[in-house]
């Protein structure tokens, strides 16, 4: 049983009254002075224009949270709206990765085509930062290994031990519906710590182009084994599978055909914990909430022990579910969560959620005994 959980708010609009000012998005890592940074994307509504990535600091181990305001000025150029994901590098520095879309030519729209299932044009860029999380230099425009295809922002960045980094991502299909790669799960590849993205590897994909794997997260487990995971969705049955899981013993070279992790899941984030065992918390499919599962991989097999609620797996609602999924996305009410272990041991889970109609940005803490 969970237990002994505590719980608070990075972020909450405290004039709802005067404006309209949603939190979406977080991210979580802790700087090398132990401060406690966040990201989240600020904006009106949950895909609108107006939506840009904010920095968070706490110096109390994540109780009490300040806002510092927007990483950069937003350019006057262009109609964008962005979404980012923190991490912190081996040599110390934060990095931020960020998502730019642009919004120019359908400014009225969100951001996928409801007729194609495409999505806008985006942009790859990175911030870095020396100093904590004070300053930071960017954006460093990044050249995809990919071209022109759309692809989302799912996960921060991920440095292996072999002295690469990877960025795990999924592939869209463009505004109009045309693609020349398909769903596919990938990982962008750094050698230069996280300054250029030359590569990428195909993590998942379905032969019959019918399956997108979203949200796609990676987590090393021991030097050069790694495990990918992913939400899948059927296109063309209109479902939602299991999330699937890959392996990959070369350090992320290459990756085992994707299997059924068990877990009827959205936007899971797995967390490698120092027994072993792998904390996946995700947004339930079958029954409202946010769920927590705890399982291990043995002999390359997915095995989940325990699942139990974390957050209002008493209310209905909470998602909603019809054969367009583009509108299923525009009624999401929480997820994305993101996970870390603070300098005192404890996990810190924060995520998203839309409580007295206001989106705000939530965190718990779990002592890793108790789960």
């Amino acid at each position: 049983m969970l237990k002994n959980i505590k719980t608070g708010i990075i972020y909450k609009n405290a004039s709802p009254h005067l404006k309209s000012n949603q939190a979406y998005f977080p991210s979580v890592t802790v700087a090398s002075n132990g401060d406690i940074i966040a990201t989240a994307v600020l904006g009106e509504a949950f895909e609108s224009v107006d939506l840009q990535t904010c920095l968070f600091r706490s110096k109390d181990n994540g109780e009490t949270w300040v806002d510092e305001g927007p990483i950069y000025q937003k350019e006057r150029e262009r109609m964008t709206s962005d979404v980012a994901r923190l991490a912190k590098l081996p040599d110390g520095d934060l990095i931020i990765n960020m998502l730019r879309c642009d919004r120019s030519n359908h400014p009225d729209k969100g951001l996928s085509n409801p007729d194609t299932f495409g999505f806008v044009q985006t942009e790859f860029v990175t911030f870095r930062s020396s100093d904590f999380g004070y300053s930071w230099k960017g954006p460093n425009i990044i050249d995809s290994p990919i071209g022109d295809t759309p692809i989302e922002m799912c996960c921060p960045i991920i440095p292996i031990k072999n002295g690469s980094c990877l960025i795990p991502t999924s592939t869209w299909k463009k505004w109009d519906g045309s693609s020349s790669m398909g769903p596919n799960m990938i990982a962008f590849v750094s050698h230069d710590n996280a300054k250029s993205w030359p590569e990428y590897v195909n993590v998942m994909a379905d032969s019959n182009q019918e399956i997108n794997y979203w949200e796609s997260k990676i987590v090393e487990l021991s030097e050069n084994q790694l495990v990918a995971v992913a939400w899948a969705y059927n296109e063309v049955t209109k479902e939602d599978l299991p999330n699937q899981y890959a392996l990959s013993s070369n350090g992320g070279k290459s990756w085992s055909a994707p299997k059924s992790t068990n877990i009827l899941g959205q936007t899971l984030t797995p967390f490698l914990l120092n027994d072993g065992r792998i904390l996946n918390v995700y947004r339930r499919v079958d029954k409202p909430g946010l769920w927590v599962t705890i399982s291990r991989i043995e002999n390359d097999q997915w095995i989940n022990e325990s699942t139990e609620p974390l957050w209002d797996q008493r209310v209905s609602g909470l998602t909603e579910y019809g054969e367009n999924m583009v509108e299923n996305f525009n009624v999401l009410k929480f997820g994305a969560p993101s996970i870390i272990r603070l300098p005192d041991a404890k996990i810190f889970i924060a995520f998203w959620c839309v409580e007295n109609c206001i989106s705000v940005i939530r965190w718990f803490k779990i002592k890793e005994e108790n789960l």
